[in-house]
C-alpha cells in the first residue's frame, strides 16, 4: 500500500497550507505547500502513515456541525479543513481493503433491504439539514454496501481496478469542477483533451493532417457520434430536413457486436430494423464474405447501406473482426467504416498485441475506451474521426451566448460546438495524470499483464475436467470463457438434457457466489451457447493466485449441484 500514502500525504500536508493562507488572505497553493515539503524532509514524509498524521490532530465532533459551516462560511476553514482529513480517512481506509485479498468484494443485500433502510442507513431525503457526522456515517455507508470493483478478485465487468493517480486525478477535477465547452473556463482541460487526442490517433496511424476527436460520457455515445457523424457525411441535408428527406438507410454490424449499436440506429430514427446483423465464424469474428453478401441484399432490397460497423474486442468473446478485409469491402462500397474499440483499443499500447488492430488506419472513426482496458477511472471513452471538420459542421449550431465569434483568443478551442452535449465533464485529466506517471511504456506493461492471467487462466482451464472451454483456441484478449461442469453434469451425454442442465450452473453458482462475497464474475448465453461464465481482466492489481482462488471458489460452490 506505499504506493498510496504520498497521495494522502500530500492532500493532507495541503489542506494545513490552504487552510493556513486562507487565514492570512494570500491563497498562494503552490508556493505554500512547497515551503511545507521543505519543512519535512522526504524521508518523513514518506515514513508517515495517514494514522501517524492525523494522529497529531484532535478528532472533531461534527454532530453540531452542519453544511451551512462549511467554506463559504465566515471562519469555516478550519471545520471544512476537518471534515475533509475525516472524508479522507473514510477513502484512504476503503482504497486499503479494496487491494486487501482478506477482505470480500461486496456485502450483497436486495434492493428491498437497502430502501426499507439497514442499520441505520437510509436512502430517505430530510426536510431539514443533517449534521456532518451523519453524512460521514453515509458515506461509509455508501462505501460499505456497494462493491469494491479495484478488488484484485473482481472479475465481473470490462472496466475495473483502481488507480490511485487515476483517483488523485479525479478528485482535483470535481474541486475544479468546470465545464468543457469553451476554452475560457477550462483552458488546461481543453488543451489536455487536445494532446491525447492526438496521440491516440498517432497510435491509429493517421497522420498528424488529419484527424479530430472528443471525450464522450462512454462507449455507447461515441458509437452514436459516430453514425451521427455517417450519416452527416453522406446526407448532410439531413441536419435541416430530417429523416423525411433520405432514403430507407441500413447499417451492417457483426453478430457480436455491442448492443449500442441497435440502440443507435433506434435514437438517429434508422431503426432497429435496419441494422443487419453479419454472421461471425465460430470465434465471434465477423465473416468478411457475409458482410459483401449482406451488403448486395439490402441494396436488392431497396435499402441503402452507408455505415459498417466493426468491432476491436467484442464484449463476450473478445473477438477482433478483420479490419482490413472489412474496409476494403467498405471501400469497394463507398461506405463509413466505424471500429468499435472500446475493450480492444488499449492494446494499441503494446507493440505484442497491437498487431490484432492491423487495418484500424484505414477506419472513418474509432470508439476507444481508456475506462476499461487501460484503467483509468470511469468515465473516460473517446469519439476520433479521420476527418477534420466533421464534428463542427454536422453539430455546430452557433449559440450566441457561448460561441462568440469575436472573442479575444483563438475560438477554434471552443470545442462545445463540436458535441451534442452542451455540458461536458472533464473526462481527460485523470487520463493525462496516469500518462504522465506510467509513461506509454507503463501502459503497454500492464496491458501485457493483464493478457497474461488470461492465458493463465485458458492454459488452468485446459488441465481440469471440471471446467470446459467455450471454445479451445487461445484468448486473443483478456476474455475467457468457459463453463463450470459438476458430476451431475459431465456424467449426462451431450444433447437436450445436458444443456438444459447445464444452462442452470452458472446462476445457481453466481447467486451463492454473491452472497458470500469473496469474488465476482459474470455469465451469459450466446447464440445457441447455453450459460457460461466470463472472466475479464483488466485490473493490475489482479495475480495468478487470484485466478486460482476464482477457479477453486467456483468449484466449492457448484460442487452440489
Amino acid at each position: 500500500m506505499t504506493s498510496v500514502r504520498p497521495v494522502t500525504t500530500l492532500l493532507y500536508t495541503y489542506l494545513e497550507a490552504a487552510t493556513h493562507q486562507i487565514r492570512m488572505n494570500s491563497f498562494q497553493p503552490t508556493a505554500e505547500r512547497q515551503s511545507v515539503l521543505e519543512d519535512k524532509s522526504s524521508s518523513e514524509v514518506k515514513s508517515k502513515s495517514v494514522s501517524q498524521i492525523n494522529g497529531h490532530r484532535a478528532r472533531q465532533d461534527f454532530s453540531s456541525v452542519y453544511n451551512r459551516d462549511l467554506l463559504p462560511a465566515e471562519s469555516g476553514e478550519e471545520v471544512t479543513k476537518n471534515f475533509l482529513l475525516e472524508l479522507l480517512d473514510i477513502l484512504f481506509s476503503y482504497i486499503c481493503k479494496s487491494f486487501k485479498r482478506s477482505s470480500k468484494v461486496l456485502d450483497f443485500h436486495h434492493a428491498h433491504q437497502l430502501k426499507d433502510g439497514l442499520d441505520g442507513f437510509t436512502l430517505a431525503l430530510p426536510d431539514e439539514p443533517e449534521n456532518l457526522e451523519q453524512l460521514l456515517v453515509d458515506c461509509r455507508d455508501t462505501l460499505k454496501y456497494g462493491i469494491k470493483t479495484g478488488h484484485p478478485r473482481f472479475f465481473n465487468q470490462l472496466s475495473s481496478g483502481l488507480d490511485i493517480i487515476g483517483l488523485a486525478g479525479e478528485w482535483l477535477t470535481s474541486t475544479a469542477n468546470t465545464n468543457m465547452f469553451t476554452y475560457e473556463v477550462a483552458p488546461v482541460f481543453i488543451l489536455m483533451e487536445e494532446v491525447l487526442l492526438r496521440n491516440m490517433m498517432s497510435m491509429i496511424g493517421w497522420p498528424e493532417e488529419e484527424g479530430d476527436g472528443l471525450f464522450c460520457p462512454g462507449g455507447s455515445v461515441s458509437n452514436l457520434n459516430s453514425m451521427l457523424l455517417a450519416r452527416y457525411h453522406f446526407f448532410p441535408e439531413v441536419k435541416k430536413k430530417g429523416m423525411a428527406a433520405l432514403p430507407k438507410l441500413a447499417i451492417l454490424t457483426s453478430s457480436h457486436s455491442h448492443y449500442s449499436v441497435q440502440k443507435s440506429a433506434a435514437v438517429l430514427g434508422i431503426g432497429i430494423d435496419n441494422v443487419l446483423l453479419v454472421k461471425c465464424d465460430e470465434r465471434g469474428k465477423m465473416i468478411p464474405a457475409e458482410l459483401e453478401s449482406s451488403i448486395i441484399t439490402a441494396k436488392g432490397a431497396g435499402l441503402v447501406p452507408f455505415y459498417v460497423n466493426a468491432t476491436a474486442g467484442t464484449t463476450v468473446y473478445g473477438a477482433f473482426d478483420p479490419l482490413n478485409d472489412i474496409a476494403d469491402i467498405c471501400e469497394r462500397h463507398g461506405l463509413w467504416m466505424h471500429v468499435d474499440a472500446s475493450w480492444g483499443g488499449g492494446l494499441l499500447m503494446s507493440k505484442r498485441h497491437s498487431a490484432k488492430l492491423n487495418g484500424i488506419h484505414r477506419a472513418s472513426s474509432v470508439t476507444w475506451n481508456p475506462h476499461k482496458m487501460m484503467g483509468v477511472p470511469l468515465q473516460c471513452s473517446a469519439i476520433l474521426v479521420r476527418t477534420k471538420g466533421i464534428l463542427q459542421e454536422c453539430n455546430q449550431l452557433r449559440a450566441a451566448y457561448l460561441f462568440q465569434p469575436d472573442k479575444h483568443y483563438d475560438v477554434s478551442y471552443d470545442t462545445g460546438d463540436k458535441t451534442l452535449q452542451c455540458g461536458r465533464h472533464v473526462d481527460v485529466f485523470k487520463f493525462w495524470l496516469m500518462w504522465k506517471a506510467k509513461g506509454s511504456t507503463g501502459f503497454e506493461a500492464q496491458i501485457n499483464r493483464c493478457l497474461d492471467n488470461a492465458e493463465y487462466l485458458y492454459d488452468k482451464l485446459q488441465g481440469r475436467a471440471d471446467f470446459q472451454l467455450v471454445f479451445k483456441s487461445k484468448p486473443e484478449h483478456s476474455n475467457v470463457c468457459f463453463w463450470y461442469l459438476p458430476d451431475s453434469v459431465r456424467n449426462l451425454q451431450v444433447g437436450p438434457e445436458r444443456n438444459n442442465k447445464l444452462h442452470t450452473v452458472a446462476p445457481k453458482i453466481k447467486g451463492k457466489m454473491i452472497k458470500e462475497g469473496l469474488t465476482m464474475i459474470g455469465y451469459q448465453p450466446l447464440g445457441d451457447k447455453v450459460n457460461f461464465f466470463r472472466c475479464v481482466f483488466s485490473n493490475p492489481a489482479t495475480q495468478r493466485e487470484d485466478v486460482d482462488f476464482l477457479l477453486d471458489e467456483i468449484a466449492r460452490l457448484g460442487s452440489d449441484l
